[in-house]
């Protein structure tokens, strides 16, 4: 299999398919823009995955006699979760305080475990990593970025616009240029370091599974690294989320300490 193709593509008569649907959108795509109308699918696949875990993880805890508050002893799913999602929302405590940790670790933890589950995919041989296309990962990144300046302008009001211009009135020529191209920088660094790195990771597998008649122990290594880069990524787009959201909304905190200042 190449590494582009799914485990679908091993179903007879399945290369067709791909091809009449090439001719049903008048032969404007090439292969391997057909291909990637898999990510598409992978993506969908990665929400159905999350949204049923989230179901049932949701009638455990509703069933369960402590209401879900005392942690599983077994390492299952469920505990995974719950630690990983203790770890993005003690990262954001750190980062923005426990107060808008709280608040913004339903968006965080959310992007956290699509891009996480996401990123795991490409772990599966015969499947594709949404994450390796640049259309997921923006989609990811364009979010963060609209909520960041959102929530700067709802915290701050129309004074949020401010620190665009500068300290000072005579670097308003310099500054605003700077800022505005530093701000709209975030999503394509964000979109674009997250689907490089999926892309080289799910290439390498590929190349190592490719390499030996039975890929059992050989590629182990390689994988596990992997598994490192799939988690390390992850957290990388969940702190720098955090610290866009932070800057846009510390302006606002800064001014209500100063109003009421600790006695």
């Amino acid at each position: 299999m190449g590494e582009h193709d799914t485990w679908f593509h091993l179903l007879p008569g399945f290369g067709n398919v791909e091809a009449a649907l090439a001719h049903a959108l008048g032969k404007t795509m090439s292969g391997e823009e057909v291909h990637s109308l898999w990510h598409v699918v992978m993506a969908l696949f990665v929400m159905v995955i999350v949204l049923s875990m989230a179901m049932r993880f949701r009638g455990r805890l509703a069933a369960a006699a402590d209401g879900g508050v005392v942690p599983e002893a077994a390492v299952n799913v469920r505990s995974f979760f719950e630690n990983f999602g203790g770890a993005i929302l003690s990262m954001m405590t750190g980062i923005m305080g426990d107060k808008n940790a709280r608040v913004y670790f339903p968006l965080i933890g959310s992007l956290g475990v699509f891009i996480l589950v996401s990123n795991l995919m490409g772990m599966v041989p015969g499947l594709l990593p949404p994450t390796s296309n640049f259309n997921t990962t923006v989609a990811c990144a364009v979010i963060v970025f609209c909520v960041t300046h959102v929530e700067g302008v709802r915290k701050n009001g129309i004074v949020y616009f401010k620190h665009f211009l500068g300290p000072v009135p005579w670097l308003i020529p310099l500054m605003l240029p700077l800022e505005i191209v530093s701000h709209l920088v975030r999503p394509f660094s964000l979109s674009v370091r997250l689907m490089c790195n999926m892309t080289a990771d799910h290439i390498l597998v590929s190349v190592f599974l490719g390499l030996v008649a039975v890929p059992l122990l050989v590629p182990l290594p390689v994988m596990a690294l992997g598994l490192l880069v799939c988690l390390v990524q992850t957290a990388v787009f969940c702190i720098l989320s955090s610290v866009y959201v932070a800057l846009a909304v510390e302006q606002h905190e800064a001014h209500e300490d100063h109003a009421h200042p600790a006695h």
